[in-house]
């Protein structure tokens, strides 16, 4: 690898966190603990992840939910290390986001094997840094957004908004959808916040280009963009 590679162990059981950790540091890469779902998200926000080992059964949030938040943001690599063994959990997990999956008890050898394996495919093609829809562009990497050819400073809640819309462009989206993947926090009703940043998000892409609406409101239910 020519750059750090940083990995957010998310795992509740303590000694097998610190296992964990120890075959992550042992491959050469950076390992940051995480003990609950909530405590993960919060580390996921800080920084950028090369890799999450995610537990499912751990307080707080479960790995399930947790893995769901982490693909609408971001399309990090992702292992599930979990007892769980049924067949129909590893097939929806992988159909959900989940890059590779680890019963436990597992073996240290072929864990740090996977996450070589992982990486390697990821470094040889890396995800895209590009969304689009009608005349938005935006970078994930610069953090940059274009509109009709011009760029619109967002601020960074407006930007996850707008990254939220572009990843899955065809889903709508609830307020409690929005707050909780924006604010990374639990939903009390608190229906202004959304709506007043989502007002200042439509009024800078309508600056940009007032002959085009990008996101229409869909009434009593929630928000998507405007094909």
């Amino acid at each position: 690898m020519d750059k750090e590679v940083h990995i957010l162990v998310m795992e509740d059981d303590e000694d097998i966190n610190n296992l964990l950790c120890q075959i992550v540091q042992d491959s050469g890469y950076n390992p940051q603990p995480a003990f609950s779902g909530t405590e993960g998200l919060l580390y996921f926000e800080q920084k950028e992840w090369d890799m999450v080992l995610l537990d499912l059964m751990i307080p707080g949030m479960t790995g399930e939910v947790v893995l769901q938040k982490v693909r609408e943001k971001s399309d990090v690599a992702i292992i599930i290390i979990s007892a769980k063994e049924e067949q129909l959990t590893k097939v929806d997990l992988l159909r959900n986001g989940a890059d590779d999956y680890i019963t436990k008890p597992f073996d240290n050898g072929e864990v740090a094997a996977r996450i070589d394996v992982l990486l390697r495919r990821y470094k040889r093609t890396p995800p895209t840094s590009t969304l689009t829809f009608k005349d938005i562009v935006m970078d994930t990497n610069a953090k940059s957004l274009t509109v009709n050819n011009t760029e619109v400073i967002l601020t960074a809640r407006e930007y996850k908004m707008m990254k939220l819309f572009l990843s899955t462009p065809k889903k709508m989206f609830t307020k409690e959808n929005i707050f909780e993947s924006v604010w990374g926090e639990e939903y009390y009703g608190d229906e202004n916040t959304v709506n007043v940043h989502m007002s200042h998000l439509r009024s800078k892409l309508s600056e940009a280009n007032p002959h085009e609406e990008y996101i229409e409101t869909i009434w009593g239910m929630g928000y998507r963009l405007k094909t």
